[in-house]
């Protein structure tokens, strides 16, 4: 769901995106969705004791990666208030990594859920969870290209806060 909301907020910014744009960004979300849960079942499987000290900043990361991006779109919506006719600036590579591992950090932890997997059993978990992420994502986009669409100017803004939104909500529910 947090990649399918940073999707919408995606299409939010950029209502002009064209269909690859919209593959190459649900598929970047699909394939962290698909590594994450990877990453961690094989730490589980090697070095479970160091793993388990970094879960504890995991709501952290999230939190501040997405405030990061989230931030810079409401400060970028709100500077461009004025300007109407402005062409809106695409997210860039880095920002789309960004987002994708701030939304499936939390997925390492999926890892431990399947750790009694074997390794064929866990990956066909892994790719089945990639390829709901990016249906579910291209979902997100279509609905946020449509309301960007009509919101203009005011997309950008709403984006920024659904990112700062989902990055406080990772926090607040990996800490509890």
């Amino acid at each position: 769901m947090d990649a399918f909301s940073v999707s919408m907020a995606n299409g939010l910014h950029e209502p002009e995106m064209k269909r690859s744009r919209m593959c190459l960004i649900a598929g970047t979300f699909g394939v962290f969705q698909t590594l994450m849960p990877l990453i961690g079942w094989f730490f589980v499987h090697t070095i479970e004791e160091e793993f388990t000290a970094f879960k504890k900043y995991i709501p952290w990361i999230a939190l501040i990666l997405l405030l990061y991006i989230g931030g810079k779109m409401l400060l970028e919506g709100i500077r461009n208030k004025e300007e109407d006719d402005e062409i809106v600036k695409g997210l860039g590579f880095g920002a789309l990594m960004v987002q994708g591992i701030a939304t499936s950090i939390d997925a390492l932890s999926v890892g431990f859920t399947i750790a009694d997997y074997d390794v064929k059993a866990a990956v066909i978990e892994a790719v089945i969870i990639g390829v709901v992420t990016f249906f579910i994502c291209i979902g997100g986009l279509v609905i946020g290209k449509k309301v960007g669409t009509r919101l203009q100017n005011k997309a950008s803004i709403l984006g920024g806060v659904i990112l700062i939104a989902i990055g406080i909500e990772i926090f607040i529910t990996g800490i509890i």
